[in-house]
């Protein structure tokens, strides 16, 4: 009997299956090898667009300070939780979703299955990172975290007006955050990630292009004198119950703004019932008829032409003047006055008679040289420019009318901006924000005429309209003012602007301040009454802030004022201001 025929090594069909094994493996390999040398761009580039991403790196955005480096607006870090729908939706419970973002869990898969097509959806932005955290440690699928900065304002609704606000994706919208975004925006980054089929985060690259942080932005503002105003302010129009109010802070030497407020102000923090009426920065975007405060500028534009000085008189009798069938009044007849007197009286009937005098064009050239009707070089969003007429022919009622300041318009700025020329001698600097700019400067007044002009504001308030601008230990100078509001039908006799501008100390003028009440509903409506007595308040306290020492008698350092006005006159000579 046979046995069975065992199979060998060396048989045809065991080295046929052999043979193919090796050629399969030599195929691989070969295919790999073609892969890995040929196809390794394009396969790294297939591989990549699905588990590489790039994602943009946020700017920190530059930080606002006033002149001491005390911070007025700084970007915070906070976390935005997002999600991609179509993975958020394979989570089977969504509870802890629902009660973080305390919206119903079926309101939110109903909304999820709408956007399911999309990459990338908000759920909640600006968290505090602790906060995010609680959710992100519940490991949902599909819900991820972006870094922010959050714009935060320590000083809240005292510097809104100035700076502005940012949106919330840290653009500027109004203020300085908005004329100065370029500065302080910088510029995003951009770096890869890897991400699983998921989309979770598996490894955090290098960036392609790193963030560059905004710029720093100084500010001339001294916060203590901003706090200063915004509180005095805000008391007075609630004290006066008026609709609104401004109030302008300027350095007489250097034409810097210290203080700038308004009211209705609003929290910048906190703009959830946000007023749009509140966010105009009045004190820039709203003209207004300036009324008496220009008085001083139409007596420098008579002493300019040589033909007046502060003893000139000027009969005011009897009390009213007729010009072109309207009738200027005084409160009582005056009689005789000197130009002195009719600046520190505030008459209305002297200042046309003096207007009369004067060729048409002599106080218009004076309130152009001012800059009325010109904006500031501050660059604020929706600045106003003012107005200043300039008629082929001047009525004797239009020339009048421009002397004690209707027909023209102009901003509380403005208005400071005309007084420093005043307190410094007559060189007006042009008004700076920004640490580091170089304003111009120039002469609009003779340093004499500047000196009489303040020695007669000095009498406005030791005699006359502005008494209540009055502070106890320095001499001040200053022109109440008080102009009717305009309606839908003319001039209104009940509701007025009332107003004072001035300086102080009169022995060496170191600020410069305009108050404006807008319609304050009390007996006492006029600028003497109401604006005087914030601007008094507000320059106390300033000055001594400011460490500037009292004066001991303020009858000699109103004599002082005019050997003060000679030296800042040669400091001019020196700069070839003259």
């Amino acid at each position: 009997m046979k046995g069975k025929r065992k199979t060998t090594l060396g048989e045809p069909r065991f080295y046929v299956v052999v043979s193919l094994v090796l050629l399969l493996a030599a195929g691989l390999a070969l295919r790999a090898a073609y892969l890995q040398v040929y196809d390794r761009e394009f396969l790294k580039g297939q591989g990549d667009a699905r588990a590489v991403r790039m994602e943009r790196i946020n700017a920190h955005r530059g930080i606002i300070q006033d002149r001491h480096g005390k911070p007025l607006a700084v970007s915070t870090p906070v976390l935005s939780l997002w999600s991609e729908p179509g993975q958020t939706l394979t989570v089977k419970d969504l509870s802890p979703l629902a009660a973080f973002l305390n919206v119903p869990e079926s309101e939110i898969r109903a909304r999820l299955e709408t956007l399911k097509d999309r990459k990338f959806v908000y759920l909640r932005r600006h968290l505090p990172p602790a906060d995010a955290r609680q959710l992100l440690d519940q490991g949902l699928s599909g819900i991820h975290a972006a870094r922010e900065y959050r714009r935060f304002y320590p000083a809240g609704e005292v510097t809104s007006h100035l700076l502005g606000f940012t949106n919330i994706d840290d653009e500027g919208q109004e203020g300085l955050e908005l004329a100065y975004n370029h500065w302080l925006a910088g510029e995003p980054g951009r770096k890869r990630v890897l991400k699983n089929l998921h989309g979770e985060l598996i490894r955090d690259g290098n960036p392609i292009k790193q963030a560059v942080s905004g710029r720093s932005l100084s500010l001339t503002i001294d916060l203590r004198l901003q706090y200063l105003a915004y509180r005095e302010l805000k008391s007075a129009v609630a004290h006066f119950n008026a609709e609104a109010g401004s109030l302008i802070l300027l350095d007489v030497a250097t034409g810097q703004l210290l203080a700038m407020v308004n009211q209705p102000a609003f929290n910048p923090n906190n703009r959830a019932q946000l007023d749009m009426a509140a966010l105009r920065n009045r004190a820039l975007t709203d003209g207004f008829e300036p009324g008496s405060t220009v008085k001083p500028f139409t007596v420098a534009a008579a002493l300019l032409t040589g033909r007046y000085d502060s003893s000139s008189l000027i009969d005011t009798a009897p009390g009213f003047l007729r010009v072109d069938g309207f009738t200027i009044r005084d409160p009582s007849n005056l009689g005789v006055l000197s130009l002195r007197q009719v600046l520190t009286h505030s008459s209305q009937v002297g200042i046309s008679r003096l207007a009369l005098g004067l060729d048409e064009y002599e106080i218009r050239s004076l309130f152009e040289s001012l800059d009325f009707g010109r904006e500031s070089s501050l660059g604020f969003p929706g600045e106003e420019e003012g107005y200043l007429p300039n008629h082929r022919r001047w009525s004797d009622i239009d020339r009048v009318a421009l002397a004690y300041g209707y027909g023209l318009k102009v901003t509380p700025l403005q208005l400071a901006s005309a007084y420093q020329a005043l307190a410094a001698g007559g060189i007006k600097h042009e008004v700076s924000l920004i640490i580091g700019d170089k304003p111009s400067a120039k002469r609009v007044l003779s340093r004499e005429v500047a000196g009489q002009i303040r020695s007669m504001l000095a009498d406005v308030v030791l005699e006359g309209t502005g008494k209540k601008a009055a502070i106890d230990g320095y001499s001040v100078g200053g022109k109440t003012g008080t102009a009717r509001k305009l309606g839908k039908e003319g001039y209104q006799d009940t509701r007025h602007l009332a107003f004072f501008a001035g300086m102080a100390p009169l022995s060496a003028p170191r600020l410069v301040g305009v108050v404006l009440i807008d319609a304050p509903n009390v007996e006492a409506s006029g600028g003497g009454a109401t604006a005087a007595p914030v601007f008094s308040r507000v320059m106390r306290d300033a000055l001594r802030i400011l460490n500037v020492i009292p004066e001991e008698h303020q009858a000699s350092s109103i004599e002082n004022a005019s050997k003060a006005v000679e030296e800042t006159a040669s400091k001019a000579n020196e700069d070839g201001l003259t």
